[in-house]
């Protein structure tokens, strides 16, 4: 994005909400439970321009207070509860986080009515998609033809090979193809209403995905895992930085 020089040396960045997770963590001489996110969403969004707001997982925020933030991640996790597709769960999905799936369907709902810009990221993705009205896969080795889409070593990535789709959002961030880390078991099966298809891997599962007005941009694969490459957090933190300027000022124009 090309600076303008014109602009207060003192504008605040953009104001980016990341949920968070509960778990178990140990620190200095305590075990304790504590409010978690690795620290590369962090450190992504920070080199791309933005500032971050850490968002636990507890009462969900009203709509006027998720208009407060400039834009949002859906970060990554565990898997969702297959309720929210009206599924049975298989064998290999996790016992479902309700609060913390309540918490993100609640974020991302009001952002969409707020017009807030949203970078979706693996189970981010998922979240989005059964908003939309979508359903999940939930365990790809159980299905023919695909390929791995996670790494049989624990604490480990994939790599799998993306083709993003021509004259989408998507495509011309990251251009026609891109390899990304992949961790996944499972991943889109029907794409949710008002969706766009924006990438997928060779063996045809669905990498990314869109809203028409690209407000959203969802991807299956852990753009924070590649630090060198922050292009999907740059795109994300220079839309939340324009809808942060015609917040403040309506006359402003947003990027081409």
């Amino acid at each position: 994005m090309v600076s303008n020089d014109s602009e207060p040396a003192d504008r605040p960045r953009p104001l980016i909400g990341l949920p968070t997770y509960y778990g178990r963590g140990q620190y200095g001489v305590w075990d304790r439970d504590a409010a978690f996110l690795p620290s590369v969403y962090v450190t992504a969004i920070t080199r791309a321009g933005g500032r971050v707001v850490l968002l636990p997982p507890e009462q969900p925020w009203s709509a006027a207070e998720v208009a407060a933030l400039d834009g949002i991640v859906l970060t990554g996790g565990d898997d969702v509860d297959p309720t929210l597709y009206e599924a049975t769960a298989h064998p290999r999905t996790q016992v479902p986080n309700a609060r913390r799936d309540s918490f993100e369907t609640t974020l991302y709902r009001h952002a969409r009515q707020s017009d807030i810009p949203v970078l979706a990221i693996c189970r981010g993705a998922q979240i989005v998609n059964t908003v939309h009205g979508g359903t999940l896969h939930q365990h790809l080795p159980d299905l023919t033809g695909f390929g791995p889409h996670e790494a049989e070593v624990k604490d480990e990535f994939a790599v799998v090979d993306v083709v993003t789709v021509p004259g989408t959002t998507t495509s011309a961030t990251i251009g026609e193809t891109v390899s990304v880390r992949c961790h996944h078991h499972q991943a889109i099966d029907r794409l949710g209403e008002g969706l766009n298809v924006s990438g997928h891997a060779g063996d045809g599962c669905i990498e990314a995905f869109e809203t028409p007005d690209a407000r959203m941009l969802a991807v299956q694969w852990h753009p924070e895992e590649t630090l060198d490459d922050l292009r999907l957090f740059t795109e994300l933190v220079n839309a939340a930085g324009d809808r942060a300027r015609m917040t403040i000022d309506p006359t402003v124009e947003a990027r081409p």
